[in-house]
């Protein structure tokens, strides 16, 4: 660039990634989950990671949220924090306790089996957050979470505990906890793997609608049909590694990577 060129203006906020994961390592003993994960997730977007169990996928969630520390890598998330993990690890442990609620803060996961505090009703579970965490006043966090349960068809229940829900109820109640939370990045690790299948687009169905909505999320998943519908990237993982990316058009179409061909074909294939 010359002196007289102008100096490119940086980008605004709505065209910067949320979220930027550079170099993501792990290891768990001798077993190296993470070898070294880069992808960008740009706000409003879907990523959905896919792969076979052990690739790493649910291990890349639990460190966007701060559950798990990576040993290496960069997490960037626009208006911070900024974590790079390696010299993390070498300063104090209070700073680092400080970056990973950072982290937390603007960032809701929705689990596996639901997490739903057995003692609590419904709407208990779900002003948790904001009240006791967010200090939000509890009356406005009553009016808001009754509105989002609403949304999502469970407002008849909001005094009724877990174990009297369903499992599709419960996951729900799941989603609207995290969405209570209002946060920048919502993350799904296998939302319904826990389901009869029966149950199973009940949830997909609310996921869904919050990827029309303009929801910036990630997604580990095995339902390959709902990562084509909803998702603007698919990440192929296996071994530690992002094996390939693309549009869901590009990855379940046309898979580049032979090690993608046969995961899909094996998971695809009709049953003989």
């Amino acid at each position: 660039m010359s002196p007289t060129d102008p100096v490119p203006a940086d980008p605004s906020p709505a065209e910067r990634p949320l979220l930027t994961a550079t170099g993501l390592r792990k290891a768990f003993g001798e077993n190296e989950v993470l070898r070294g994960i880069d992808f960008e997730v740009r706000r409003g977007e879907v990523v959905v990671l896919i792969g076979p169990s052990g690739s790493g996928k649910t291990t890349v969630l639990r460190s966007l949220n701060g559950l798990e520390t990576p040993d290496a890598g960069v997490l960037d998330l626009d208006g911070g924090p900024v974590i790079d993990f390696a010299a993390q690890a070498l300063g104090p442990a209070k700073a680092a306790k400080q970056q990973r609620l950072a982290l937390r803060d603007r960032s809701a996961m929705v689990f596996q089996h639901h997490n739903l505090f057995p003692h609590l009703t419904v709407l208990e579970n779900v002003i948790e957050g904001p009240v006791q965490v967010q200090r939000v006043p509890k009356a406005r966090a009553v009016a808001e979470a009754t509105a989002l349960l609403d949304r999502v068809g469970l407002a008849e229940k909001r005094d009724a505990y877990p174990f009297e829900l369903s499992g599709g109820q419960q996951q729900r109640v799941g989603i609207v906890r995290a969405l209570a939370l209002k946060p920048d990045l919502l993350l799904f690790d296998e939302p319904t793997s826990a389901l009869d299948p029966e149950l199973v687009g009940e949830v997909l169905q609310v996921i869904a609608e919050l990827a029309r909505e303009g929801w910036t999320m990630v997604v580990v998943t095995h339902e390959l049909a709902f990562a084509r519908q909803a998702a603007d990237e698919v990440l192929f993982l296996d071994g530690g590694v992002v094996v390939e990316r693309g549009t869901p058009q590009e990855l379940f179409t046309a898979p580049r990577e032979e090690r993608t061909r046969r995961f899909l074909d094996r998971i695809l294939r009709p049953l003989d």
